[in-house]
This record gives structure tokens, C-alpha cells and sequence, in this order.
């Protein structure tokens, strides 16, 4: 144990709950915060105080700095020395080894309320040191934040210039215009990445297909000799629910990585099924976050996007599977394909195309052009079904390079249906 751990604090209205475990672990019980502090400062050369000065904390990095001790139990030396990159600043560190750990509770800002920085004596001066402390560590989360930021508007500009390509593209095949359609898109975009209730509700969707929620967790459950004691790497894991099958399928460590701010709910989700000492959560995208393990031993992730491949997170398992996965993993799901199939639906040429000859007395014939070229998401009939299905690309996960993803195929469909029907 090292000198900083045996300093224990136990509330005054759990003393006698837990004295004789802690008893095992120091001499002394505290009943406050400040006197176990002055406790460390004293018997243990550990001033927290310096620290939270020296670093700027604020009341996350605070936390950050308790879990950080608990977790890892760094001895008192380690904090003398001025560090260039605090150990404690991971976004793993915001998940308590013991959920109800009195030291959490204490209320950082009183170190700044008190104004009096070590070795400082003159007021003013004591103030002003004070006051460039909580500056600097205000200047060095903006800067993390707009770093943050930054990354996010790139992303954002990437899909937008695909998603404008794509349908310019389309559009181009037709000689229709597409500004109004851009621009609807756009819109349409920004509700879904910036609305907190569109983004619950996007997980709450996957959450509730259950032909794809239950057939990642029957192939964990019926596949445990794949999972049991091996380290787990889930990208993208959103809610944390692949990690938790994971867990449940018997995997030694469960490594969940997501860069939107579901990943707090994710936690506190993963804490209240008593599985936060198997499943670990990091708030980051892949590419740039980096892991507590070398390698992992399986991949999983829910990357999938419409027609496979648009908007979707491929290129980040790429990137996890070629950085982190052993010799001999495996990448899950494996192999995907994508394939045609011809469509003729009467009623939904009717209800999409036709419409626009006659809407309330007036011709708008030319909307036509515009509809047509554009994608649309639902669930198909099989009675509308007219040709054979087709397919035109099959990824193997576990080999596939980015490089792959940009292609061409050539195609042709079998129409099965020789009566009258209109192709969508």
C-alpha cells in the first residue's frame, strides 16, 4: 500500500459501519476531508492543496485527480516532480473505484476560496496567483475544447461534401437541379447531430430493432468460447449494449470507445448492472483516444449505415482492427455484403410519382425529377419484390483496406415477374 493510499477518510456517519475494514488499511480514521488532507501534508510530504493550484483543477479535474489515486495508487514522490502532461486528465478517470467514496464529495472550490497558495504570504499577491491558476486551467479546457470542436466541424464537412456529391451526382444522371435538396439535407443533418433528443432517440431506435439488437446478442451468447476471457474492443459503443453482452459472454475486459456524449449515460448504465469492473468506457473517436491494452483480441462493432456503407463508421473499425487487434482476432461481423434487388410497388409509384400530376387542381409535374433520384428508407413487402437479388459487393471485415470502400460493379437483375409492374 502505497504512503498516499494508507490515508483514508470515513465520514462521521459511517464510522462505525466501516471501521474495522478500514482499520486494516491505516491506523487512522478522519472525519473530514481537510483533516485527512492535513494529514497527507504532513505525515506524507502530499500537499493536495499544491496540486490544485499547481494544476488548476476544477471540480471535474478534481475527481479526476481522487480516481486517479484510487485506481492507481501512485506513491507521493511521483507528484513532486512538475509534470508536463497530468496522468489523471483520461475521461476513464471519471468513473469511481467506490461509487459513494466520501473525498468525491468535497467541494474543490473551497481551496480557492480560501485564496492562500502555499509559501504566499502578501494578499494581493496570494489573490492574483490564485486567479492566474483558475485562468490557465480555464485557457487549457477551451483549448481542448475547441480542439474538440474542431474535429467534430471536419467530420461534419466530410459528410456533408459526400452526402452533396452523392446527390449531385445523382441529379447529374437526370439534369435536375439540387440546391433546394442540399440545403433540405443540411437541415435535416444538423437536427440530428445537434438536437439532444434526436440523438436519445437515434439510440433509442437501434435499441429497439430487435432483429439486429438480439442477433448480435445470440451470436455472443451462443458463441462463448469466442469471448470467454479475452479482451473486447467495441468501437462506437454508444449505449454500452454490445459491451455488456460481451461481458455477459464471459469476456475478461470489455474496452467501449465513443466520441459523443452518450458515453456518460453509457457509464452510468454499465455501473447499475455491477459491470463497471469489467467493462471500461472512453469518451473519443478511435483514431485519436488511446487504449489502457497493446492489443485486443476481438473487434465489435454496430458500424453499419444505410446501404451499408453511407454514414457509416467502417473506416474507424479499419482503423481500430490494423492499430490494436492480436495476431489471430477477429473483426465482428465479419463478412457483409450489399445487394439489388428490382422493386415494383404500384401503390408506392402512386403515392411518390403520380401524385405530382394533379395536387389540389394543379400540375406540378416537374417535382417529378427531383423525387425520383432520391433515396429512400423503408421496409419492403415481399410481394413487391420482381427480380432475383444481386450482389454487388461482399466485405470481409478482417482483411478489407479503406481503398476498398471506393469502387464500381458492374450488375444486371433477373426480373422474375412478367406481368405489368412499375420498376422503383
Amino acid at each position: 500500500m502505497n504512503e498516499w493510499n494508507a490515508a483514508r477518510i470515513v465520514t462521521l456517519a459511517k464510522c462505525n459501519n466501516v471501521a474495522d475494514q478500514c482499520n486494516n488499511v491505516a491506523d487512522q480514521l478522519f472525519s473530514s476531508a481537510q483533516d485527512t488532507f492535513a494529514h497527507c501534508k504532513a505525515e506524507h510530504q502530499f500537499d493536495m492543496t499544491q496540486i490544485v493550484y499547481k494544476h488548476g483543477l476544477d471540480c471535474y479535474g478534481f475527481i479526476k485527480l481522487v480516481n486517479y489515486i484510487r485506481t492507481t495508487n501512485p506513491s507521493a514522490e511521483s507528484f513532486k516532480s512538475v509534470l508536463d502532461r497530468i496522468p489523471w486528465e483520461s475521461e476513464e478517470y471519471m468513473k469511481p473505484p467506490s461509487p459513494d467514496d466520501p473525498l468525491l464529495q468535497f467541494d474543490v472550490d473551497e481551496f480557492w476560496e480560501q485564496a492562500c497558495p502555499p509559501g504566499r504570504a502578501d494578499t494581493d499577491s496570494q489573490a492574483r496567483a490564485v486567479e492566474l491558476q483558475r485562468l490557465r486551467g480555464a485557457e487549457k479546457r477551451a483549448e481542448e475544447a475547441e480542439a474538440a470542436f474542431e474535429r467534430i466541424t471536419n467530420d461534419f464537412e466530410k459528410m456533408r461534401q459526400y452526402v452533396q456529391d452523392f446527390v449531385i451526382n445523382a441529379d447529374a444522371r437526370t439534369g435536375t437541379s439540387t440546391a433546394n435538396t442540399v440545403a433540405d439535407l443540411r437541415e435535416a443533418e444538423d437536427s440530428v447531430y445537434f438536437s439532444s433528443y434526436g440523438h436519445y432517440g437515434i439510440h433509442e431506435e437501434m435499441l429497439k430493432d430487435k432483429v439486429r439488437t438480439e442477433s448480435y446478442r445470440d451470436f455472443m451468447y451462443c458463441n462463448p468460447h469466442i469471448f470467454k476471457d479475452k479482451v473486447i474492443l467495441d468501437v462506437g459503443c454508444g449505449t454500452g449494449i454490445l459491451s455488456m453482452f460481451a461481458a455477459k459472454a464471459g469476456a475478461k475486459h470489455v474496452i467501449g470507445v465513443d466520441q459523443s456524449e452518450i458515453i456518460y449515460q453509457a457509464m452510468d448504465i454499465v455501473r447499475e448492472n455491477d459491470l463497471d469492473g469489467v467493462v471500461t468506457l472512453i469518451r473519443g473517436r478511435i483514431e485519436d483516444v488511446e487504449l489502457p491494452v497493446a492489443k485486443v483480441d476481438v473487434i465489435i462493432s454496430e458500424w453499419m449505415g444505410y446501404f451499408l456503407l453511407f454514414e457509416s463508421m467502417l473506416d474507424s473499425v479499419i482503423h481500430a482492427r490494423d492499430k490494436y487487434l492480436m495476431e489471430g482476432g477477429a473483426v465482428y461481423p465479419d463478412v457483409c455484403t450489399i445487394s439489388l434487388v428490382a422493386v415494383g410497388d404500384r401503390k408506392k409509384h402512386d403515392e411518390r410519382v403520380a401524385f405530382w400530376e394533379d395536387v389540389y387542381g394543379f400540375k406540378m409535374s416537374c417535382m417529378k425529377k427531383a423525387v425520383i433520384p432520391e433515396a429512400v428508407v423503408e421496409v419492403l413487402s415481399p410481394d413487391t419484390l420482381i427480380s432475383e437479388p444481386c450482389i454487388i459487393k461482399a466485405i470481409d471485415c478482417n482483411t478489407v483496406g479503406i481503398s476498398d470502400l471506393d469502387f464500381t460493379s458492374e450488375f444486371s437483375l433477373n426480373i422474375t415477374e412478367d406481368h405489368e409492374c412499375v420498376v422503383s
